[in-house]
Parts: C-alpha cells; sequence; structure tokens
C-alpha cells in the first residue's frame, strides 16, 4: 500500500508541474480547454524548420551528394549510431522515434538563442524556445516512459513486468519507483538547463554591454546541443534495457 501510495502521489506530481508557471503566459480558449499558445506557436515554427530543412535537401537526392545531403547523413548516421549503442541489434525501428527525440529539442533548444522570438508582440508574455516550458519536457518525458513500456511489453509480454522483482523481490517498491521517478528527472533536467541558461543571458544583457554576453551565448549553444543528446541517449538506453531485462 506505501509504495502504491507513493506511486500515486508521484504522478500526482508530474501532473501538478505541468501547471508551473515563470513569469506571464499568453493562452487560447478552444472550447473549454485553456491552450498554452506559446509553447504551440514556437513548437509550430521549430517542426516547419525540420520539415521544411528535410524537403527542400532531400526532395531531388543526387548521386554525388550536395553540402546538404552530406549534412543530413552525417545526422542520420549519427542517430544511428547512438541508437545502436544503447538500443541494440533491433535498434532499426526505434531509430525515427530516438531522431525525432533528438532533432526536436535540439532546434527547440537553438531556437531559444537564435531566433529573435522577443521581437514578436504577445497580448501577454513572450515568445521563447519550447523546452523553456516544463508542459514541452514534460510531454516528451511522458512519450519516452510510453516508448520503454511499449518496447518491453512488445519483446516479453506480460513477461516483462517480472523486472521488478529481479535480481530480489525485495527491491520491488524501488523498481516500480524508477520508472516514476525516470520522467520526472528527464523533464527536470532539459527545463532546467534550457530555463537557467536563457536567464542567464537575459540577466547579462540587462547589466553589461551587448558584447558581454557573447562568449556565455555561445557556451549556451554548446550545451544546449549536449542536452538534447543526453535526452536521446536516456531514451535510447531506456529502451534498449526495458527489451534486453537488465540495469
Amino acid at each position: 500500500m506505501n509504495v502504491l501510495s507513493c506511486s500515486i502521489n508521484t504522478l500526482k506530481g508530474l501532473y501538478d508541474i505541468s501547471g508551473v508557471e515563470v513569469g506571464q503566459h499568453f493562452y487560447w480558449q478552444i472550447g473549454g480547454f485553456q491552450v498554452h499558445a506559446q509553447v504551440l506557436i514556437t513548437s509550430w515554427v521549430v517542426i516547419a524548420i525540420l520539415l521544411g530543412s528535410a524537403t527542400l535537401v532531400v526532395r531531388n537526392p543526387q548521386t554525388i551528394p550536395t553540402d546538404g545531403q552530406n549534412f543530413f547523413e552525417y545526422v542520420l548516421e549519427f542517430i544511428r549510431d547512438v541508437s545502436k549503442t544503447q538500443i541494440g541489434e533491433e535498434y532499426g525501428s526505434w531509430v525515427p522515434f530516438i531522431g525525432t527525440m533528438f532533432l526536436f529539442i535540439f532546434v527547440s533548444n537553438w531556437s531559444g538563442a537564435l531566433l529573435p522570438w522577443k521581437i514578436i508582440q504577445l497580448p501577454h508574455g513572450e515568445l521563447a524556445a519550447p523546452t523553456n516550458d516544463i508542459n514541452t519536457t514534460v510531454a516528451l518525458a511522458l512519450l519516452t516512459s510510453v516508448a520503454y513500456f511499449y518496447a518491453g511489453l512488445t519483446k516479453k509480454g506480460l513477461g516483462y513486468f517480472g523486472k521488478y522483482i529481479q535480481p530480489t523481490p525485495i527491491l520491488l517498491p524501488i523498481n516500480i519507483l524508477e520508472d516514476f521517478t525516470k520522467p520526472l528527472s528527464l523533464s527536470f533536467r532539459l527545463f532546467g538547463n534550457i530555463l537557467a541558461d536563457e536567464l542567464v543571458v537575459v540577466v547579462l544583457v540587462s547589466l553589461v554591454p551587448s558584447i558581454v554576453p557573447i562568449p556565455v551565448m555561445f557556451l549556451g549553444l554548446f550545451t544546449s546541443g549536449i542536452q538534447a543528446l543526453i535526452f536521446a541517449t536516456l531514451a535510447a538506453a531506456y529502451i534498449g534495457e526495458s527489451m534486453e531485462g537488465h540495469h
């Protein structure tokens, strides 16, 4: 009962953090629902950038690859390597999922530093990177959780749940809590790093001349890329772990 109660409280806490707000926000009322418009707008921009770039580069593939085609092939190869390293020989079907996670987070993170969101005026609040909002990072983390449960159940059926009493039934409470804390750690790590990076830049720009924060902005671009890689690598590792049944 204590484990069940703790698990329910963890899930409730994960749901409650979707209401966390930093600053003012712009909302749309659609029917009886309140939609976080800032996140949708910036997410659509990121998706348009990804789809547009991919369409322009690969719509007419060349025998001798162009620079853009070479770049996208390198990115695909990199994602395949990450997936294969973490998941194993059955990585093929998971490359689209891991690649989508990596590219969306990477472009979202960089959009916060490179796109002039602030020049777009909203009735309330301001635009920022999609990953600067806890709703986005929680959604990505929950998608990862669904993915590794699906991977484990598809591979092992109900036998997948046997992992909770391995190597000893004494660890059952800890093994259950582990699956509830994974999305928490994934979402807060990404959200915290991106929010902190943007806040540091804003504070420096307000305190010192514009040229001084430039090195911090370049560092932010580097750490933003690292955060995308960490998220994608952990997502692949969780999927591989659920399929192999080891820790």
